[in-house]
């Protein structure tokens, strides 16, 4: 048995006993766990799931000259997966795929630090390793409905009008239409009586650079009732998650590992918790990882056949970002 399988084993076991537990699975699940909640070590690992989570007391007072700063990005890489990208999407193998790199940052800030002052619904602190703080729902489950939260399109909300602008994109909506369908077809893998409850509706996201608008849909089904019993079943028939992956999945996967040449790990991978009673996931984008060459900020965006390379650089770009305000200043 593998790691991954003995990691969906163990959700099941724990979903069955109604045990309250923490669960993080990687993008390529090389290093998925699950860990019971009166079992994390707060010095290891911390969390918080749309502002709940323990309390870890007071943070520690940001550097009195705090920045964060990407450094030079490989654009040269970027734009020649790019280009072969829009190859394989001119022959069809895939519709769309989300395209993303690793973007070094510079910072005097501590992985711990952004993890307390992130305001964000999904964080995630692993010591010596990473830092999430997402803004995006995988699934959620409540009482026999699960529901799956897809978000796809982001436009800098300063400008007048951005949000209608980005609402009236035809790649934009394109691309939301052809998730939508995706996570459709997912969640009818493990539930019943799927719905879009809600369609393409906006979301403003606040960062130290300003505000971003993104746009999400609802999409929910019907569980059987015996659900808590094979939560880790369920897990692996979603994995990976729709809206980082594309569509259709197994080619785009296979193109994504061709085409980025980079182990993604954690980033866009899934972190949840279960309370004993209902679950609430997210997908671990805005991502921050410690590396042996320094610290990276990995990002991407769905790319299309109507896709521009030089937009798709800066959307991604934009997407490196700390959701809270200080003084961004080098010393």
């Amino acid at each position: 048995m593998n790691q991954a399988d003995a990691v969906f084993r163990q959700m099941n076991k724990l979903g069955k006993a109604r045990v309250p537990f923490l669960f993080v699975l990687d993008f390529e699940l090389q290093k998925p766990f699950v860990i019971p909640l009166n079992e994390i070590d707060p010095q290891q690992i911390r969390y918080a799931i749309n502002g709940t989570g323990p309390d870890y007391g007071k943070p520690e007072e940001l550097p009195e000259n705090s920045f964060f700063l990407p450094a030079e990005a490989d654009k040269k890489h970027y734009l020649q997966a790019f280009e072969q990208l829009m190859f394989h999407l001119g022959r069809g193998d895939t519709y769309l795929l989300n395209l993303t790199m690793p973007v070094p940052v510079e910072t005097n800030l501590k992985l711990l630090q952004i993890f307390e002052y992130s305001q964000a619904k999904y964080k995630l602190w692993l010591a010596d390793e990473c830092v999430v703080f997402s803004p995006e729902t995988f699934v959620t489950i409540q009482k026999e409905m699960i529901s799956t939260f897809p978000m796809k399109g982001t436009i800098n909300a300063d400008c007048e009008g951005a949000d209608q602008q980005l609402l009236d994109d035809p790649k934009e909506k394109a691309e939301h239409y052809t998730i939508v369908d995706l996570l459709r077809n997912d969640l009818n893998s493990v539930a019943e009586n799927i719905r879009v409850e809600k369609f393409r509706y906006l979301q403003k996201v606040f960062t130290w650079q300003g505000a971003l608008w993104q746009t999400s849909s609802k999409i929910s089904g019907e569980l059987p009732s015996n659900y808590l019993d094979k939560l880790g079943n369920l897990f692996q028939k979603l994995l990976p998650a729709g809206s980082i992956s594309g569509a259709p999945k197994k080619r785009t996967l296979e193109l994504i590992q061709e085409l980025e040449k980079y182990q993604r790990g954690y980033y866009t991978g899934v972190m949840g918790v279960f309370d004993g009673k209902n679950l609430d996931s997210g997908v671990m984008i805005r991502f921050v990882e410690q590396t042996k060459d320094g610290l990276v900020y990995k990002a991407g965006g769905g790319i299309t056949v109507n896709s521009n390379a030089k937009t798709e650089y800066e959307e991604l770009l934009q997407k490196v970002y700390l959701p809270f305000t200080f003084q961004s200043a080098k010393p």
